[in-house]
């Protein structure tokens, strides 16, 4: 008869630890933050002259983003466009395929823990830099209204606080448990 870790093949791999397992298996936030990683560096490498991580700027971070969206998937229509506006447009147009806001988000949030990761020092990571928060803003914006459709930001839900009867605060002001507390239904 097999043991459990025997039928489990990541923990027998890795001698029945299930944390050297997890080790071995990076999640899938970890591997992309990896491969966005190797995927700016590679740019700072065929920059033309090309540049070391110490002398990047937020004005580069931007360039790479400018450079990422010939890959983009989302349609973002000009202003000259008839159908610039329309949530849904009745049919094709010749506007470009950009990066969309989000995914652009996202990826900055992953390359700017790569970078402190990385040994940088969060004080000159270029991802946090003021301009790059300047221009997200501005490309949420100009995709928004392009598809016309606004952006709201979410809203958190505040739970009201939980209201005691005025015989169970004072008793908790007290020291008494609430449950030693009898509340007289009301008349």
């Amino acid at each position: 008869m097999e043991s459990a870790a025997d039928e489990d093949g990541a923990a027998s791999s890795s001698g029945g630890h299930p944390a050297a397992a997890a080790q071995q298996a990076p999640s899938r936030y970890e591997s992309q933050k990896r491969r966005d990683w190797n995927t700016f560096l590679t740019y700072l490498r065929n920059h033309t002259p090309p540049l070391e991580l110490a002398r990047c700027s937020g004005a580069h971070v931007i360039e790479f983003l400018r450079y990422l969206d010939q890959f983009g998937k989302t349609k973002v229509h000009a202003t000259g466009c008839a159908f610039y506006g329309q949530p849904s447009p009745p049919g094709p147009c010749d506007c470009p395929l950009r990066q969309a806001w989000g995914s652009l988000d996202a990826l900055i949030g992953r390359l700017r823990a790569a970078y402190e990761e990385a040994g940088g020092i969060p004080e000159t990571n270029p991802f946090a830099a003021r301009a790059i928060r300047i221009f997200l803003l501005d490309v949420r914006e100009s995709q928004a209204k392009a598809r016309g459709i606004p952006y709201e930001r979410k809203k958190r839900k505040r739970h009201p606080p939980t209201s005691f009867p005025a015989s169970a605060s004072a008793a908790l002001s007290c020291g008494i448990a609430p449950a030693m507390v009898t509340v007289p239904p009301p008349p």
